[in-house]
């Protein structure tokens, strides 16, 4: 991690470079527009469109066209300075970061078998994401053969994953109301929530919702047993609808975390449903690459025992 903190410094000097540049060549183009209009708008007013300069004119437009070729000096050298930052950084990545990866990777992973295997993992990833044209592309480049319906839960989960998002709840209701039974046998509240979100919904519209509000609440009655007090806490609230619910003790039902939380419900679910994990194999290995602070000296144990730095390295050890 030292190395990336290393880089990154390098990099925040450019880009506070960049952005005083960009500042002073703004401000520098403006003054001298200013500057040029203002003289021409003289010129004009003073002598007309056609007299003769003067010598005292010759003089100002030869310091004017002195000063615009001052700036643009500034500027292109200025500019060349961050150019030699720029390179830093390059230098900084080449000192810190081993070009050769030969020691990174296990010997055979390149092999037919465990190229199929990661390109299995890649495809399936790119499934979970909602990437399908990416996923579908990559099968074909590496003709890696997948049956349609290992697809099909992928596409359907992240259509109701982008409707949550955006406060949509009728598709994931279907989809808890399709599966029902194997969503209790899991012991899972996912239907119940997405019924209270969206019985939350129908309290937002104040008294206008209130009839269609409690015949929706007839969809609690087979979650009674297990989820007793929240329905009485959603039933309370219809009393202050009059007055809005923002503006009453149940004001915490309009939680906006809750949206993010059924999501991650929904995701944990249906995965568990299709005994899937929640994260693809691709996120999980690279997650514990990046928080694992130990992962770059263990690359550096391996060359060790390979014998290629034991002089350099053994005092780390």
């Amino acid at each position: 991690m030292d190395q990336c903190v290393t880089v990154e410094r390098e990099l925040e000097k450019v880009l506070h470079k960049f952005s005083g540049y960009g500042q002073l060549c703004e401000r520098g183009l403006e003054e001298l527009i200013d500057y040029t209009g203002g003289l021409k708008h003289e010129i004009l007013q003073s002598h007309g469109q056609d007299a003769e300069l003067s010598g005292t004119l010759s003089l100002v437009l030869t310091q004017c066209c002195k000063r615009i070729k001052d700036t643009v000096q500034k500027l292109a050298s200025d500019h060349k300075d961050i150019h030699s930052s720029v390179s830093r950084v390059g230098k900084a990545i080449d000192k810190n970061f081993d070009s050769d990866i030969s020691s990174v990777g296990i010997d055979g992973c390149w092999q037919a078998d465990s190229q199929r295997l990661l390109n299995e993992v890649m495809v399936e990833h790119f499934f979970r994401q909602g990437m399908l044209d990416v996923a579908e592309e990559l099968c074909q480049e590496s003709g890696l053969s997948v049956d349609p319906s290992q697809k099909e839960p992928f596409v359907e989960l992240n259509r109701i994953l982008e409707a949550l998002k955006v406060r949509v709840l009728r598709p994931a209701l279907e989809w808890a109301v399709s599966n029902r039974e194997m969503l209790i046998a899991q012991n899972s509240s996912l239907e119940f929530k997405l019924h209270r979100l969206y019985f939350i919904s129908l309290l937002m519209g104040g008294t206008t919702n209130q009839r269609e509000a409690l015949q929706y609440a007839k969809n609690f009655q087979p979650f009674a047993l297990n989820h007793q007090k929240d329905i009485q806490v959603l039933m309370g609230s219809l009393v202050y609808l009059r007055q809005g619910i923002e503006n009453s003790p149940y004001v915490h039902l309009l939680d906006a975390n809750q949206w993010a939380d059924i999501c991650d419900i929904f995701t944990r679910d249906a995965c568990a449903l299709l005994g899937l994990s929640v994260e693809s194999p691709l996120s999980v290995r690279w997650s514990s690459h990046q928080t694992c602070p130990w992962s770059g000296r263990f690359l550096q144990m391996r060359t060790v025992l390979k014998g290629t730095q034991w002089r350099a390295d053994r005092q780390h050890f």
